[in-house]
């Protein structure tokens, strides 16, 4: 592991500059633009598994400001003001993540394809990964499918109570207050990412946890999350989702998650307005994806901790 008093090795560093490039060259091959949009911002995400950093300024009267845990928010916005298809290298801070494969400030590739379905975007994210990594054609998995493999249990509709007693079973349960989503991402954890192919794409997760995600009935016509995750060499490194557009019920979703965040006596955050009203003037169907870059970097350098590939991580 790298000494976090000191910068990431030479060839750390040249790394990360020659895929910046690789990433800048494959964008631009498919027309796809290159934006910035701010690091700070008056809101922040209402999810109850991403905690933000709280900036104050000396000015008693300047509302708080968050760092942004990612660019998700401010790129809609610009897609619903008919940017068209665009990218962004976005640094993103997310408070108290800290391990082997989290470091509090981290580096996003995000990226939004107006009228690409959910499929054509994994699509494309499978030839991004073939950019950079000699990879066969990755496999794609349900949500259910694994479970049904790996558990003998369905996600989508294994009631409270047996989930419980299943994870009770077969995992160390720590912790009061946990619903149905935070025992599905235990057992994943726990006992499905083990067992993951070396890459693979897993697709059409549990409702609730569709976050900014389209929801639609999968072909037994359960409602699932029209989303994905990109899993290599047994790690996450991107998340995807066809994307919500409809305002009342992003609006609603962000109502349930501070209603969560009472319960769990997290502090409450402001909604991000902006991005409702860009919802309500119209967001193109799209589908977008975001992807670890430093994850990356750990897999092409063989590395194991995060700290490998960051110039100065935080400790």
């Amino acid at each position: 592991m790298a000494d976090r008093e000191h910068p990431a090795l030479p060839e750390s560093l040249k790394l990360r500059a020659s895929v910046l490039a690789e990433v800048r060259r494959f964008f631009a091959d498919r027309a796809v633009m290159e934006v910035e949009t701010p690091l700070l911002g008056t809101s922040t995400v209402t999810d109850v598994h991403l905690q933000s950093f709280e900036v104050r300024t000396h000015d008693p009267s300047q509302l708080p400001l968050f760092l942004q845990t990612s660019p998700e928010y401010a790129m809609k916005r610009l897609l619903a003001a008919g940017s068209g298809p665009i990218y962004q290298i976005a640094k993103a801070f997310r408070s108290g993540e800290r391990s082997r494969l989290h470091n509090p400030e981290f580096t996003l590739i995000e990226w939004y394809r107006p009228g690409f379905s959910l499929a054509d975007l994994m699509d494309e994210v499978e030839q991004f990964i073939m950019r950079f990594l000699c990879r066969q054609k990755i496999p794609r998995y349900s949500y259910r499918e694994l479970f049904r493999k790996h558990l003998n249990l369905d996600p989508h509709t294994i009631t409270l109570q047996e989930l419980q007693r299943h994870s009770d079973e077969l995992i160390d349960v720590r912790g009061a207050d946990l619903d149905a989503t935070d025992y599905l991402q235990l057992l994943m954890d726990q006992k499905i990412e083990p067992r993951l192919p070396d890459n693979c794409f897993v697709y059409e997760y549990p409702e609730a946890q569709a976050a900014l995600s389209v929801v639609a009935p999968d072909a037994d016509g359960v409602p699932v999350a029209q989303r994905f995750e990109l899993y290599v060499d047994g790690m996450e490194l991107a998340n995807g989702y066809f994307e919500l557009t409809d305002a009342a019920e992003q609006s609603a979703r962000f109502e349930g998650d501070l209603a969560r965040r009472r319960q769990l006596g997290l502090p409450a955050v402001p909604v991000d307005e902006e991005l409702l009203a860009a919802l309500e003037a119209g967001l193109p169907s799209c589908a977008g994806v975001a992807l670890g870059l430093d994850r990356l970097l750990m897999v092409l350098g063989q590395n194991r901790d995060i700290s490998d590939v960051i110039s100065y991580p935080l400790g």
